[in-house]
């Protein structure tokens, strides 16, 4: 039995570093903070994991949907589980709820790329001579 829990668990160490991953923390960082790089690591990588925790699950699940509803992404994976994570204020392990989705760009993602950022452009320039 232990020798199944030590594989299980170098499994995991070996899997929790993916270049194209990104673990979402529910108080760190705005929404659109994660929707951004989401974008970002699609250009790199051509799909992104966005993985959490607990409640920040539904700041996951919502990035996914903007990404999505914009016509940048579809919907490759979706896998659940729950870890054990210790508590030290109990000195217990507590189970936690974990969502992974994987999310891969659409046929028309680097249009709709470009075409974001050439109306950014076009925004700064307003700006820029009205300042």
């Amino acid at each position: 039995m232990e020798a199944i829990t030590e594989g299980v668990n170098n499994i995991n160490i070996s899997d929790s570093y993916k270049k194209n991953r990104i673990q979402v923390s529910n108080t760190k960082k705005p929404l659109f903070f994660y929707v951004n790089l989401a974008k970002r690591y699609m250009q790199q990588h051509n799909e992104v994991e966005l993985s959490a925790l607990g409640m920040a699950i539904a700041t996951v699940v919502t990035v996914a949907e903007i990404l999505k509803n914009n016509g940048l992404a579809v919907e490759k994976k979706i896998m659940t589980s729950t870890v054990d994570i210790k508590d030290d204020s109990r000195g217990r392990p507590v189970q936690k709820a974990k969502i992974e989705i994987l999310l891969g760009k659409t046929a028309n993602f680097d249009e709709l790329m470009a075409a974001a950022a050439a109306e950014d452009g076009e925004n700064g320039d307003i700006e820029e001579h009205t300042a």
